[in-house]
Order: structure tokens, then C-alpha cells, then sequence
């Protein structure tokens, strides 16, 4: 149990299951399917204390991502109720739907304004009004519910070693080496500008850190020869097909040239003075991955009102590739100066972006 749950109340089933919302047979199904333990009286009555509460919650979540019992069950088994996980997921979903619905209602109030001034709407509005009605929020319990997965403990499975040979080798993920390397019984991976870590068989073909939140699955053409890897993390999957030695070899090479030479990305000071001035608006995150998008969204809450206090951008100035391969850049706003870092995907889209405070300020 990583969260310490006061035990000081004690429910009926009746009592619980009113309170929580459910009925007495739901409360008997979850104990059936191994997922709750009720506490037993002398007279075989039923009691349900705040971890029982709290695994009912877990429950209640997981369904509304779209789960079965059966596979809750096998996903928790074994497992004490994880109260700061489970309140961590529900946070991410609200503040998403929270984020959906204020986007809805943008749009809403622009087309709005548009038509009491006599300004004609146009097809393209109209189409985007009607796709965003029609979103649903299933691709956010998709994600939620794979960050809740990978954010699981993990237990370590014996494999066969002889396997690790099949799995070391190059792989590329948005134009970096994914290097997989089997030292001394041991697989290790490394990202090109990233520290090398271990990683542990949870299965066949299937791996898992435990320096970070992410998993890797291997990839096999008809149950043979490994062809690539997906790296599971932040609630999405990244495909990793594998390369020729030759190819990573290159890639990593070109990748410490640029470093070398400082040579900024190109057209990388016009990206990044459009994605600071969408922040410092009405943020669309186009310019971003699906992922990155979705990281800005939990945080816009505080970095919102954080970036529109720094006023308005008047000046960018590259200042050095890090020895992580991102773009630093100093911006010069009207209230201090921001340090910007950011890195491209293959789709030249935003994948990584962070800023803080310049030393001067």
C-alpha cells in the first residue's frame, strides 16, 4: 500500500453500497471477482472500510474507460488500492475534459460573436463546429487509461538470456537512435542525447523500466525475427522500427555534428516564436504532438496565466544546441526574459518544449 488509508469507519453493505452509488449485487460481484475483501463479523455480516472504498473507486474509474471486470481483475491482482494513483488518473481525465469543454465553448462564443455582428460563418467553421461537437472523449480514456496501465507496478520475469541477443541492435524513433545493447546479462537501452538505462523482462518480448513510467514491447515478423520495438510511455505508444547498424551509426553521428557545429534547426526560430505566441492566446497546439498537446493541457491551468504576465514577445535569439539536442533559445518579453528549449518529431511537429527563468531575472 503506498498511501496511508485511516481505517475508521466500517460500512454494511447496504451502507456502502448506497453511499458509494452502487447496488448490494454490484458490491457482491467485485467480491466475486476477487477484486474486493470485505472485512467478516462473527456473524458473517459484511464490512467495508476506507481501502475497500478506496479499490471501489479504482473500479468505478477503470469501468469508465471502457474495461471488463475480468480484465480490472487481472490488472489489479495483487495489488493494495493505490489512492495517489487513482486520484492522479482522475485528475488527468477532468482537467482534459475541462480543457475539451472550454475549447468547445470558444468556438461556440467566436461563431456567436460572429453572427450578432452580421458576419457570415463559413463552410470551413461550420465543419470544425460539427467535428468538435461529434468528439467524443473515448480518445482521452484511451489515454488515460494506458497511462494508468504503464503507471501499474511491475513485476520481473525470468526469460531465457538467449533471448536478449534477439532484441540488441539499432532502432529509430523520430530521427534519433534507439540503441538496445545486452551487456553481461543485462539489457540496456539508450536514446540518442539520453542516459543509458536498464531495462526487465516482464514477458517474453516485453520489458519494462524502472528509472522511469515507460515499457518496451518487442515487435516480431511472424513470431520470429524482431523488426522493431514500441516504447509504451505518457499514455501513448512510439513505433520504433529497427535499423541497420549502418543507419543508427549514421544517425547518432549526425546527431553529434549538429551539437558540434551549434547548427540550429532549421526554420526553428519562426516555429518557436509560433508556438510561443499560440501559448501566450488561445493555445490550438497544432504546432505540437498528440503527446506534448496533451502534457500543455494539464498544465495550462498554471502556465497560462504564468506566460500572459511576461507580456508580449519581443525578441528571440538562439543561443546553443544542448548536449541533449534540443534548441535553446533566450526570449525577451516585456516583463523578463524565458530560457525556450524545444526538439522536432519526424513531422517537424513540437515533441519536447520546456522553458524557465533567465539567470537575469
Amino acid at each position: 500500500m503506498r498511501n496511508d488509508i485511516l481505517e475508521d469507519t466500517w460500512l454494511t453493505a447496504a451502507q456502502c453500497a448506497k453511499r458509494v452509488g452502487l447496488t448490494v449485487r454490484a458490491l457482491r460481484l467485485y467480491e466475486e471477482t476477487g477484486l474486493i475483501h470485505p472485512r467478516r463479523t462473527d456473524a458473517n455480516w459484511r464490512l467495508y472500510g476506507a481501502r475497500e472504498i478506496a479499490r471501489l473507486n479504482e473500479i468505478l474509474m477503470l469501468k469508465r474507460l471502457g474495461l471488463s471486470l475480468q480484465h480490472i481483475a487481472r490488472l489489479l491482482a495483487g495489488q493494495a488500492a493505490d489512492l495517489d494513483r487513482m486520484l492522479h488518473m482522475q485528475n488527468l481525465a477532468l482537467r482534459e475534459r475541462l480543457a475539451r469543454t472550454q475549447h468547445s465553448l470558444a468556438i461556440i462564443d467566436a461563431l456567436r460573436a460572429k453572427t450578432a455582428a452580421g458576419v457570415s460563418i463559413s463552410v470551413e467553421e461550420l465543419l470544425q463546429l460539427a467535428k468538435d461537437t461529434l468528439m467524443t472523449d473515448t480518445s482521452l480514456d484511451d489515454i488515460a487509461w494506458r497511462r494508468y496501465d504503464q503507471a501499474r507496478p511491475r513485476k520481473e520475469m525470468k526469460i531465457e538470456p538467449a533471448l536478449y541477443a534477439d532484441y540488441e541492435g539499432y532502432y529509430t524513433l523520430d530521427h534519433l537512435a534507439y540503441v538496445v545493447t545486452n551487456r553481461d546479462g543485462r539489457l540496456l537501452t539508450r536514446i540518442s542525447g539520453q542516459p543509458e538505462l536498464e531495462i526487465f523482462p516482464e514477458d517474453v518480448d516485453q520489458f519494462f523500466y524502472r528509472a522511469v513510467q515507460a515499457q518496451i514491447t518487442f515487435v516480431r515478423e511472424h513470431g520470429r525475427e524482431v523488426t522493431g520495438l514500441v516504447l509504451h510511455q505518457y499514455g501513448f505508444d512510439h513505433d520504433a522500427p529497427r535499423i541497420e547498424p549502418e543507419r543508427g551509426i549514421a544517425l547518432e553521428r549526425a546527431f553529434a555534428d549538429r551539437i558540434a557545429q551549434n547548427q540550429p534547426i532549421e526554420n526553428g526560430e519562426a516555429l518557436l516564436r509560433l508556438v510561443i505566441q499560440d501559448l501566450l492566446g488561445e493555445p490550438d497546439y497544432k504546432l505540437m504532438t498528440p503527446e506534448l498537446a496533451c502534457i500543455a493541457r494539464e498544465q495550462s491551468e498554471t502556465a497560462g496565466p504564468f506566460l500572459r504576465g511576461m507580456g508580449t514577445l519581443r525578441d528571440l535569439k538562439f543561443k546553443k544546441v544542448t548536449e541533449q539536442g534540443w534548441d535553446l533559445y533566450e526570449a525577451a518579453f516585456d516583463n523578463g526574459h524565458l530560457y525556450w528549449s524545444f526538439i522536432l518529431n519526424d513531422d517537424q511537429k513540437v515533441s519536447g518544449l520546456f522553458y524557465q527563468k533567465s539567470p537575469e531575472d
